[in-house]
């Protein structure tokens, strides 16, 4: 099976209950095997054989992806070690333009003739498609690089890390939650590697390495009185880093508040000991009133609502009407754009895409059309002022070359516009969380992502959070439960007051955005400080009807 099915499989909020399946879910090879590299002169002969082929057959264009996509998954609960998976997906994909038009094809058979007839049946396909077309494809020009790399800035490579390691260090996690009085306790680790090669008829030859991982866990609890179960997840981020993620000698944290905040790398342990205690605070929590409130969102939940309100509706494709699979359209169609002056949100929000920030886990150095990757503001001072856009929308924009927002999630799948990084940028005068909250009189402090609802415009949403915090007269003084807020996209960000500075600006984020038909799932992040809201309706969601 492909990578995108290990990845819809391990999608956050699942459940553990599907994980001991992963093994069909690939090629099951050694650790040893996946150590072993593919020798990179070997991927540029393969990618001359369909470059040539493709030529040959009549396209005017063709690239080629040869693509490794490695997984390793570590699923433990309680005292048990539940799953260890080790996978691989290997093949090669050739995209090309025929009489103006794409086809595509894929093969996992590496010799000459097989590479050879899937560049020959794109073409073909390609020409077929072309009889439906209303105007050719026009493509943002692109220079070749020629031979080129870029890898993942990794200190620990997590695939060389024993896996007696990572599942003593999960059961560890267990041990710990159990001391805290946990009922049930799963924790895991999910590893990615993606070795990705593109060539295309430009003249380029980009040789990818590139690492993610992701150490997670739910702990459970329940009140023996009343039958009730709360739960806390790890406040952890995917990130696109290596194992020294895990070093908790070298975490940042950021105290002064109720939950312990961690900066670039991470102490799981720490964070499971702080979940029990958390938990045993939501079975105490007291009901929200619903009502107007002041919200201060930590970064561990603001990053899905900046994912669903300001990542997908400005994706080129929903905007224009072109994709509506999973996430729908858009509400910010071409006219708010071209008008220069539609009010996304107030003067505090500078929202930025990046393919290149460290850590996160879009920053590659080329995106899957063989474009080198940057950065570009999407909204500036509140007002729209850009899209995300690979190499046939660019024109549409009157851009003069692709902004990088191209991928594909595997071999076999065609690349197609995908989210970059987006993130709220921080605020430039120096705060701190502690000192925004001494501010709020009446509000909600929230950590975790949770339910979320969003309609297929990416307007009206409605988000709740792992942890919520009441703020009364500046001070931090209980936790609250059942509380979610409401509001439209352009209402909730012209409610941003204030951001904390640099220091507080932390990375949330995803390895399971999905989008197209078949679907594909990518890996993102999003960045942000700690932000405040002033008057959001929150509602309670625990009441019941009648």
């Amino acid at each position: 099976m492909r990578r995108r099915d290990f990845l819809y499989m391990t999608g956050v909020g699942l459940g553990t209950t599907m994980l001991p399946n992963l093994p069909a879910f690939g090629k099951i090879i050694s650790v040893e095997e996946s150590l072993t590299p593919v020798d990179v002169a070997l991927k540029k002969q393969m990618a001359d054989v369909a470059l040539n082929a493709a030529k040959s057959k009549g396209a005017t264009y063709a690239d080629v992806r040869i693509g490794r996509y490695l997984n390793q998954v570590v699923v433990t609960r309680e005292n048990r070690v539940e799953n260890i998976s080790n996978a691989e997906s290997y093949g090669l994909g050739v995209r090309v333009i025929a009489n103006g038009s794409w086809g595509f094809a894929a093969t996992n058979n590496l010799d000459n003739d097989s590479i050879a007839k899937a560049a020959a049946a794109a073409v073909a396909i390609a020409k077929g498609n072309s009889k439906l077309m209303e105007e050719p494809v026009q493509l943002a020009p692109q220079k070749g690089f020629g031979e080129v790399s870029w890898k993942t800035p990794l200190e620990v490579n997590a695939f060389e890390v024993p896996i007696k390691e990572k599942v003593d260090l999960l059961l560890k996690v267990n041990s710990e939650a159990m001391k805290g009085g946990a009922k049930y306790i799963n924790s895991n680790l999910f590893m990615i590697n993606e070795q990705k090669y593109f060539a295309s008829t430009d003249g380029s030859y980009i040789d990818q390495d590139i690492h993610r991982i992701w150490p997670t866990f739910t702990l459970t609890k329940t009140d023996s009185a009343s039958g009730k179960f709360e739960t806390r997840s790890a406040l952890s981020a995917p990130m696109g880093m290596g194992f020294e993620y895990l070093n908790p000698k070298d975490t940042e944290k950021i105290k002064g508040g109720p939950v312990t905040l961690y900066k670039k790398r991470y102490d799981i342990l720490e964070d499971v000991r702080e979940a029990a205690v958390h938990v045993d605070e939501k079975l105490k929590a007291k009901p929200i009133a619903p009502g107007k409130y002041d919200l201060v969102l930590d970064p561990s939940h603001l990053f899905l609502t900046i994912h669903e309100s300001v990542g997908h509706p400005t994706e080129l494709d929903r905007v224009l009407g072109y994709e509506a699979n999973y996430a729908g359209t858009s509400f910010l169609t071409l006219d708010k754009w071209e008008s220069k002056k539609f009010n996304f949100g107030s003067k505090e929000v500078n929202i930025l895409a990046d393919k290149t920030e460290p850590g996160s886990l879009g920053a590659v150095g080329y995106d899957d059309e063989g474009v080198k990757c940057g950065n570009w503001d999407i909204i500036k001072d509140g007002i729209l002022v850009n899209y995300q856009t690979i190499r046939d929308q660019a024109h549409i924009l009157g851009l003069k070359a692709s902004q990088g927002c191209c991928y594909a999630d595997s071999w076999d799948s065609i690349q197609f516009q995908r989210m970059p990084n987006v993130s709220l940028a921080p605020g430039n005068a120096p705060l701190s969380a502690a000192d925004m909250v001494k501010n709020v009189e009446k509000g909600i402090y929230m950590f975790g992502r949770n339910s979320y609802s969003i309609d297929q415009q990416r307007y009206n949403f409605q988000f709740s959070a792992q942890l919520a915090y009441e703020i009364k007269e500046g001070k931090i003084v209980g936790m609250f439960k059942d509380a979610a807020y409401q509001a439209n996209t352009q209402e909730f960000w012209n409610s941003c007051v204030q951001r904390c500075d640099q220091n507080d600006y932390r990375l949330g984020g995803t390895f399971s955005d999905g989008k197209g038909q078949p679907g594909q799932a990518s890996a993102v992040s999003h960045g942000s400080a700690t932000t405040r809201f002033n008057g959001v309706n929150v509602i309670n969601t625990g009441r019941k009807l009648g």
